[in-house]
């Protein structure tokens, strides 16, 4: 993907894009955003477009795998001081600086790289958020969460519950509810 200064350097103007359009062979996926392939997904391109922003929640727990509910918006996490993003297709977290890059791994989407919080950092998130999210769903999440605990890493999750807010009501819901 490119945006449009981008293309600029790599086509030479926008006479040319408009033409390799016309052909075919460049498509606008987005505003602003074009890519050598027609078919793009949309959190692709919105990870392109927000390129310092974090794919968090409902995106991420399904990416994980974690549930099949196919969430209807983009949840990204941004620093507390970043502008609002201003795409009604995005939910947009605000994290303390501190914290905002803590178990942030870089994941195939598609043949797309995004930036996503790992599992376990999203372990620590899905009881941060347990009030603001539908029990049902909280639920399934918490029981695919203890499916997969081998598999995951419990010193991270620990040091990423110490890390956040509300670290002991997290470190005390993961003892009844997860370990």
């Amino acid at each position: 993907m490119y945006n449009q200064a981008e293309c600029i350097e790599k086509f030479g103007s926008k006479y040319n894009i408009n033409k390799l359009m016309e052909e075919g062979k460049l498509y606008r996926v987005d505003r602003g955003v074009y890519s050598e392939k027609q078919f793009v997904p949309e959190l692709a391109v919105l990870s392109f477009k927000y390129p310092k922003a974090v794919v968090t929640m409902r995106n991420a727990f399904y990416i994980h795998g974690l549930t099949d509910v196919i969430p209807a918006e983009y949840d990204f996490a941004t620093d507390r001081d970043a502008a609002k993003i201003p795409d009604k297709r995005v939910k947009q977290y605000f994290y303390p600086k501190e914290i905002l890059t803590n178990g942030t791994i870089e994941l195939d989407y598609q043949g797309y790289t995004i930036k996503i919080y790992d599992k376990e950092r999203m372990l620590v998130e899905l009881i941060r958020y347990k009030s603001k999210l539908p029990f049902d769903y909280y639920k399934e999440v918490i029981l695919n969460y203890r499916r997969i605990l081998p598999t995951l890493d419990i010193r991270k999750i620990e040091d990423y519950a110490a890390a956040s807010p509300k670290s002991e009501m997290i470190m005390e819901t993961l003892q009844l509810e997860v370990l």
